[in-house]
């Protein structure tokens, strides 16, 4: 069920109320609401169009816990103009935000089913939201496996999370890196590795992915391979959204528009799509 709204093009002004640095280049803003709201109720896997005041908008997906609407939580990679000037804020500082826009991660669909969330990079942050929710819900799921990549040690998001979902023993956490450091005594090599010997039963299981794209290819061939049903795959392309409600055109991705039938896609949707390059 879609969260409603105002008007989708008039943003609503939120306060930073902190504000850290994640990696070198990644950084979290936590926002609340200006005009003493509710905050803003999502679904996991939505998006918001953050707007710098001087320097642009851009499309954001959410990534705190979707239970406590009072804290906007966006994690943002540092990488153009706009998202340098808000890595640059400080508490206190206003930003404008539309939304919450987009489809969700099927989290009430997988209810009595094995769940395998498979996230590389910053791809882990519009997947938190779900881990947060089978975390809080999680008798109505079967085994719930979090396979996790990322290029270096350095590199990880939300190391302390990680770790705590992995001592809760009802969670099957797994991390590898790309290239590993000497301090480093987990698994190297790419995501898709883990798949194989993950616990899960593939009839069964619900499997939710975010990441760069190719890593997701890679991903989709593997549990497919591995048994798990093409209709039961789920994947998040997040890339071209400017407006937000699919009027301006920039992320038609064939007869789709991402920012209002997607990010997330049951991979049936797009798969003729998929592997096509320049679309």
């Amino acid at each position: 069920m879609a969260i409603p709204m105002a008007d989708p093009m008039q943003p609503r002004l939120f306060a930073i109320n902190r504000a850290w640095k994640n990696t070198y280049d990644t950084f979290t803003l936590e926002l609340i609401s200006k005009n003493g709201s509710n905050g803003m109720a999502f679904l996991p896997g939505q998006f918001n169009m953050l707007y710098a005041f001087g320097a642009g908008e851009v499309p954001i997906s959410i990534s705190g816990d979707p239970r406590d609407p009072q804290r906007l939580i966006h994690t943002i990679r540092a990488v153009g103009t706009v998202t340098r000037r808000m890595r640059a804020l400080k508490a206190g500082e206003v930003l404008g935000v539309r939304g919450p826009f987009g489809s969700h991660w099927p989290v009430q669909e997988a209810e009595g089913h094995d769940v395998v969330v498979v996230a590389g990079g910053i791809g882990l942050a519009p997947l938190r939201p779900v881990m947060y929710h089978l975390q809080a819900y999680r008798g109505k799921y079967g085994k719930v496996v979090l396979l996790y990549g990322a290029r270096s040690p350095e590199e990880i998001l939300y190391r302390r999370e990680l770790e705590k979902w992995r001592a809760s023993l009802d969670m099957e956490i797994q991390v590898t890196v790309d290239r590993a450091t000497s301090k480093w005594h987990g698994h190297v090599g790419v995501v898709t590795k883990l798949i194989p010997k993950a616990p899960f039963d593939p009839g069964q299981t619900v499997a939710m992915v975010c990441g760069p794209e190719i890593m997701m290819r890679f991903t989709v061939n593997a549990l497919v391979n591995a048994g798990v049903e093409k209709q039961s795959i789920y994947v998040s392309m997040e890339r071209n959204m400017q407006c937000g409600i699919g009027l301006c055109g920039h992320c038609q991705y064939g007869p789709e528009f991402i920012c209002k039938d997607g990010p997330v896609f049951p991979y049936p949707r797009i798969e003729r799509l998929f592997t096509l390059r320049e679309i």
